[in-house]
């Protein structure tokens, strides 16, 4: 996935199978709480319709109200948005799928990333299936890997070794977690919902050092 116009066409396939999934929620799984903390699934839905036409001044413009935070802004907008109405947030979605721009202030490298995450936050609450290509995984555990700000993933995940079983990516060293990159590529975002489908001798010493936090 070198070229850019692959990173873009798995962008845009991600997002109409999103809008997709979105189209057969019930009003009550609308309103459900996602993985992503503080957000409803339509908080989410919301973030994502709005990402590829937001701009720099619409995150200036919230920026006093989320006390310049820049999590409190992402929520501030997310919610924004996500108070539209189902329907409208869907054809969004689509209409902006092939996007390829955002505010300035954000990066166009994390879009992969974002959309695949947000799929399961989606997703994976309501107990519903989003099958991602591995490829694709990969490709956003590369960029969440090397970015630092906001996951630091290196940092909290320093001191064991991470595996890929459906692609060819490793990295670190100590106790193993080994699994499919969608898993580590959750777990590098700071979701626990994939840890099940991770194993090794570093799955149960991360389970415990985060019960004792």
């Amino acid at each position: 996935m070198g070229d850019s116009d692959s990173y873009w066409s798995a962008v845009r396939a991600t997002r109409l199978r999103i809008a997709d999934l979105l189209e057969d929620l019930t009003p009550a799984e609308w309103e459900q709480e996602s993985l992503c903390r503080g957000w409803r699934v339509r908080d989410v839905a919301g973030h994502l319709a709005s990402v590829p036409t937001i701009t720099t001044w619409d995150m200036v413009a919230v920026a006093p109200r989320a006390r310049f935070d820049p999590d409190r802004i992402n929520t501030v907008l997310a919610r924004r948005h996500g108070s539209r109405e189902p329907g409208d947030l869907v054809a969004a979605i689509r209409r902006h799928a092939g996007t390829r721009r955002t505010a300035k202030v954000l990066d166009t490298r994390n879009a992969l990333f974002d959309v695949i995450v947000h799929s399961q936050d989606i997703a994976l609450p309501l107990g519903r299936q989003f099958a991602v290509p591995a490829e694709h995984s990969r490709e956003g555990l590369q960029r969440v890997w090397d970015m630092g700000w906001p996951f630091h993933a290196q940092r909290r995940l320093a001191g064991y070794a991470l595996r890929a079983t459906d692609a060819d990516w490793a990295v670190g060293a100590g106790p193993r977690i080994s699994g499919p990159t969608l898993a580590l590529l959750l777990l590098a975002t700071g979701r626990t919902a994939g840890l099940d489908t991770l194993h090794g001798d570093g799955v149960d010493r991360l389970k415990s050092s985060s019960a004792h936090r």
